[in-house]
């Protein structure tokens, strides 16, 4: 698998602009991709970004679609509960993205989005039963730190009913966004049948 460092990884926060909007999440993840950020904003907008839902599994659904003429497929979900300290702060949708992009030999990037700028030089944290994995974060998105542990992260995902993300929002909020797990296997699976 090949990793990007962060400064490569900054595509992500072109979701920010859509985050309040479903569907619009869904298709402005085809853009998050490394050659989407090189490329000037003109061809960044007239990229296709019409995802197709391959399957909905439990609380995950299965897509794919194309960004720059290259193929990428991804399984997507939303947070099943959200908590914030203080209590009651606004913010925009959250999402977990696990990404494949062939042409870039990607496959299972777990990344987020979390609804608001991170705190800078701050780390989100996922846990999954007691195991906890530290999150690179960059704008609103956050990618696992260390790539390493990334197949300990996805073996521990398919294997638990839920997982937590923990994250500080640039104003000094707290979060917690609890996920689901249920059918993320059968998305993931999906994913990579449609993503070789």
């Amino acid at each position: 698998m090949t990793r990007m460092n962060c400064q490569s990884r900054g595509p992500m926060n072109l979701l920010h602009t859509v985050r309040s909007a479903w569907p619009l999440a869904i298709a402005a993840v085809l853009a998050f991709s490394p050659m989407a950020a090189a490329q000037p904003r003109q061809a960044q907008a007239a990229a296709p970004a019409q995802p197709s839902l391959l399957g909905q599994y439990g609380d995950w659904g299965a897509y794919t679609g194309s960004s720059n003429g290259r193929k990428v497929c991804f399984a997507l979900a939303k947070p099943s509960t959200s908590e914030t300290k203080p209590p009651n702060r606004p913010r925009d949708p959250a999402f977990l993205f696990i990404s494949t992009r062939p042409a870039e030999n990607v496959r299972n990037e777990v990344s987020v989005i979390i609804g608001y700028t991170f705190k800078p030089s701050s780390d989100a944290i996922v846990e999954v039963g007691p195991a906890k994995f530290a999150m690179q974060t960059q704008a609103d998105g956050a990618w696992i730190k260390n790539a390493a542990e990334e197949p300990r992260l996805l073996d521990a995902l398919r294997k638990a009913s839920d997982m937590v993300v923990r994250g500080t929002s640039a104003k000094g909020t707290e979060t917690m966004d609890r996920y689901s797990l249920k059918g993320l296997g059968q998305a993931m699976d999906r994913v990579a049948q449609e993503c070789k």
